[in-house]
């Protein structure tokens, strides 16, 4: 993925960790620098490389917040 660019602005959690040192972690992230959005994906230790993601409006990830309440696990 070339010609953008990203800030971690806060880092929220991780969500697992592989066997290769990398993790799936929750963000907050600012891509190209516009409004931050919630983020999921799959990051190296140094935070240089990413894997492909998801990332979640403020109102996207209070709908996901209230499907998996509402979910059994």
């Amino acid at each position: 993925m070339a010609g953008f660019s990203y800030e971690i602005v806060e880092q929220l959690g991780v969500i697992s960790e592989g066997s290769g040192g990398w993790t799936k972690e929750l963000n907050l992230i600012s891509w190209n620098g516009k409004e931050p959005k919630y983020d999921i994906r799959d990051w190296a230790p140094d935070h240089e490389k990413m894997g492909k993601g998801v990332t979640l409006t403020k109102e996207d990830a209070k709908a996901l917040l209230e499907l998996l309440q509402n979910i059994e696990l």
